[in-house]
């Protein structure tokens, strides 16, 4: 350009319109063809990889048979077929567990056969062979069950709860399979549940949703640390008792192993066979309580808190969260919502609103997820059924599914969590081996900004502007730095140094880095400098952006991380993780560059710590970023907190169109109302009412309200920030045990 200024390739154009904002993310259903099976109940519903779900057994409740079909899904073809099948078929059974092993294996677990029959039989399909084996199993194989969880862990097997025998008792007990051996652990008492779900994750065995012996729905949420636990570290072993007792823990006398009047252990019938097996060590005793420490929460309330009364439940794990997919149980609009809990804060917060979710029209039958949590998909079927037969009678099969992205909703997925997890205390390489990535990124980590004549190596330094100098006030109206807007630019250094006089009051410190890092790490760098601009020559560059943003995006090319590692931990200046302004900053410079991962962290990190000091700036940001889920997200939340938020600087910066924009998200019969209305009416605590994006507005005149219906019950409930909580709860209204 003419003035020495270049504009970087896929940054809005100097003088140019402003981009379309992007639409709302909305999963569409899709109708699937083929060999579509009926809408089985207590089926097992399994992601495989290769955009394939498997589906095995389950219980036809308008034939009142029991099936060992394998049926397969391409969700690419959108087509169901059978599955030939071959070897040690197993006969037919429902409430089995399915669980992927080896990326390439099922492993069928437990269920109940025709004969209402509980097994505790294992067994294997192979995905590319159609094969079936049985392997030799040793140890004091547990009692037979269905509608248990399952999760692999370690090469172990774990088994929780379910219901067995006649009169459908609720197991309580925990054990594992050691698949490297073949051989069952002992059983250890846990918690009553079936039809939950559990995972494992942070060492500790995870227990959610269901039902335990009142047969009711609970929001409890119970988990075992295993950590140090050599019963669980170690191979299988017999006759130790745990000492951690939790006295909410009642103890019923009953043998996980054998009842009376059931089949003695293993038995039931064996795959591919109607001839019963009893091949399993017949131990007749109590079980002890699992070692490892033992806690519970329930949840007595929360603004965000899924009410477990209403709607279909799906509890999944994704991302360092349990999610909850509360989907519609009738075509009537209930209160149904994705919601997640985080399993570090036990904190909840409401992802989207199930109306741009879930169509009343549809019932949902199963739930399933891919190994790295970041998609899901729901299976189920229309509630006004096609009429498919000579007849005319409706048939219900499992004919739709709902894709659904969980990284528009700000999860990270297993493998990155995993890695953000790890990024709050990353070591150098001497100390820490199990990840050779978080090793080089805490090395390098090591030699950000430091001067050449430290021996660092760094031969390139970036300005930014002044962290003082750059206000609010200057944003543009689309609520970005103008300079940002006209020309997110690289000014070479011929300019610099022409005004030099007037921009050095404006410009930054400079921050050293490696040229090296920058061209392999940030491609738009690597266009610049490869066509040998100034910034070749003259080893500078000036981006105009705060110097915050622009040292934590510099730092985040170094070590794939926005989180800072202490300063006498890493030998970085920095001293503390950005804060949500220069990450809502470096949300923008995200979008500029075209850099998805950075883009992921950055709005996983603002709704994880969404306040009210900095909610307008996210919403602000989040427009400009065209992050729509994260400016809506923003948005209800100053909606939520008004009175609060409309008092931070951060709103009162607002330019004009950014906040009528956000007053404008109120539905027209929106409006304020006082502390002691919205107490009356149960809206105290963040409590949402209404409908629509924001529902309404409201005051909050004081601290202290009533939580109603909280999963069927009227509660004692807490403010959001926890300035008056119940004794015995915490600020989210949990009831520790």
């Amino acid at each position: 350009m003419s003035n020495g200024t270049y504009v970087m390739s896929a940054s809005p154009l100097k003088g140019g319109r402003k981009r379309a904002a992007c639409e709302p993310y909305i999963p569409r259903i899709i109708t699937t063809l083929g060999q579509r099976p009926a809408c089985l109940v207590n089926a097992s519903v399994t992601y495989v990889g290769n955009e394939q779900i498997y589906a095995f057994g389950g219980f036809d409740q308008y034939t009142d048979e029991v099936y060992n079909h394998v049926l397969k899904l391409n969700l690419a073809a959108r087509q169901w077929s059978l599955v030939d099948n071959y070897g040690d078929i197993p006969g037919v059974r429902m409430g089995h567990t399915a669980c992927l092993w080896q990326s390439d294996k099922l492993l069928v677990y437990g269920g109940e056969n025709e004969h209402r029959i509980h097994l505790s039989d294992v067994v294997i399909f192979d995905i590319k062979t159609a094969h079936w084996t049985q392997p030799e199993i040793s140890g004091p194989v547990p009692r037979g069950r269905a509608r248990h969880s399952a999760v692999i862990y370690d090469d172990k097997l774990f088994v929780c709860g379910g219901m067995t025998g006649g009169d459908n008792t609720v197991l309580d007990d925990i054990c594992f399979l050691d698949l490297k051996t073949w051989t069952w652990s002992r059983a250890w008492r846990f918690v009553s549940r079936y039809d939950h779900a559990s995972w494992v994750w942070g060492g500790k065995i995870w227990i959610s949703g269901g039902m335990g012996e009142e047969m009711e729905r609970t929001n409890e949420i119970w988990w075992l640390d295993f950590r140090g636990a050599p019963a669980f570290e170690g191979g299988p072993t017999y006759g130790s008792m745990g000492s951690n007792e939790p006295s909410s823990l009642n103890d019923r006398g009953l043998s996980p192993y054998v009842g009376a009047g059931m089949p003695a252990p293993g038995s039931g019938y064996a795959a591919n066979t109607g001839v019963q097996s009893n091949s399993a060590t017949q131990i007749q005793r109590n079980a002890p309580v699992a070692p490892g420490a033992i806690s519970s929460v329930k949840f007595m309330s929360s603004p965000n808190l899924p009410m477990q009364g209403v709607g279909s439940h799906f509890h999944v794990f994704s991302s360092g969260c349990m999610l909850d997919f509360v989907t519609p149980a009738t075509n009537m609009p209930l209160e149904t919502s994705l919601s997640a809990l985080d399993l570090d804060t036990l904190r909840w917060q409401k992802l989207a609103d199930g109306k741009d979710l879930f169509s009343p029209q549809y019932r949902w039958h199963y739930c399933c997820l891919d190994p790295d949590g970041t998609q899901a998909w729901l299976l189920g079927c229309p509630r006004e059924q096609r009429a498919n037969n000579p007849n005319g009678e409706a048939e219900e099969y499992l004919s739709d599914v709902l894709p659904i992205d969980l990284r528009r909703f700000g999860l990270l997925g297993n493998k990155m969590s995993q890695e953000a997890r790890l990024e709050q205390r990353i070591p150098t390489s001497d100390t820490h081996g199990s990840s050779h990535l978080s090793a080089i990124g805490a090395d390098l980590a090591r030699t950000f900004n430091q001067p050449p004549e430290s021996g660092s190596g760094t031969d390139f330094t970036v300005t930014a502007l002044r962290d003082d100098d750059y206000q609010l006030d200057d944003l543009s109206e689309a609520g970005s730095p103008s300079a940002t807007l006209t020309s997110p630019t690289i000014m070479p250094s011929s300019t610099a140094d022409s005004e030099s006089s007037s921009s050095s009051t404006n410009t930054s410190q400079p921050i050293h880095v490696h040229r090296l890092i920058l061209s392999a790490r940030w491609p738009h760098f690597s266009r610049l400098y490869n066509a040998q601009m100034s910034e070749f020559h003259t080893k500078r560059m000036h981006i105009p952006e705060p110097y915050p943003a622009v040292k934590a995006f510099l730092y985040y090319l170094y070590t794939d991380s926005i989180s800072s590692p202490p300063a006498t931990a890493s030998g970085a200046d920095f001293a503390a993780a950005p804060s949500l302004e220069d990450v809502s900053n470096l949300l923008v410079m995200s979008n500029i560059y075209d850099m998805p991962r950075l883009r992921h962290l950055c709005v996983n990190r603002l709704v994880r710590d969404l306040d009210v000091q900095h909610a307008a700036l996210v919403f602000d940001r989040a427009n400009t970023a065209q992050e729509d889920w994260l400016k809506r997200r923003a948005a209800s939340f100053c909606m939520t907190h008004w009175g609060r938020v409309v008092r931070t600087s951060a709103f009162r910066n607002l330019k004009r169109s950014a906040m009528l924009e956000l007053c404008e998200g109120v539905d027209a019969e929106g409006r304020v109302v006082g502390g002691d209305e919205l107490e009356a009416v149960g809206g105290l605590g963040g409590a949402r009412l209404g409908s629509g994006m924001m529902g309404g507005l409201w005051g909050a005149g004081r601290k202290r309200g009533r939580i109603g219906s909280v999963g069927g019950n009227t509660l004692d409930g807490a403010d959001e920030d926890g300035d008056d909580t119940t004794e015995g709860m915490d600020d989210e209204g949990m009831e520790m045990g």
